[in-house]
């Protein structure tokens, strides 16, 4: 007969539990955004609805803008402006997939880290179009 272990948050011990009783058994502690299957000729997908989709056309731009702008700096020696540029870049990344935008104090912080690797950015055509995109977006 399977019984409570307080151990393990409440699982089930015993035969048949896979808890470490005797006999055949299977145990699931926590699961979580996990696909799984058990026995022959199964399938088995795993879609993630987390997070935002970009809220129109101008958010979707500057993220794919600021994904290959990131591919071009890993070509790059890296300096402390680049680590701090791509910084923002991750954070805005995070944010337009959080919620759908980045905001107008996350994209003031892009502009800056923009502005202090310009000596770099300006000569990449993805630096250029972030910038562009980042000056639209906070009105000039």
């Amino acid at each position: 007969m399977a019984q409570q272990d307080e151990r393990d948050g409440g699982a089930k011990t015993g035969p048949g539990t896979g808890g470490g009783g005797s006999g055949p058994g299977v145990h699931f502690g926590s699961v979580d955004r996990s696909a799984f299957a058990i026995g022959d000729h199964n399938e088995v997908s795993y879609e993630s609805h987390e997070g935002q989709a970009p809220v129109d056309e101008t958010q979707r731009r500057l993220l794919a803008e600021v994904a290959e702008l990131r591919a071009d700096l890993l070509r790059l020696r890296r300096t402390e402006r680049l680590e701090v540029l791509d910084a923002e870049l991750v954070e805005v990344e995070g944010e337009i997939a959080a919620v759908g935008e980045a905001g107008a104090t996350r994209l003031e912080r892009l502009r800056a880290a923009l502005t202090g690797a310009e000596g770099v950015t300006a000569m990449l055509a993805s630096g250029a179009a972030v910038a562009e995109t980042v000056r639209g977006l906070l009105g000039g």
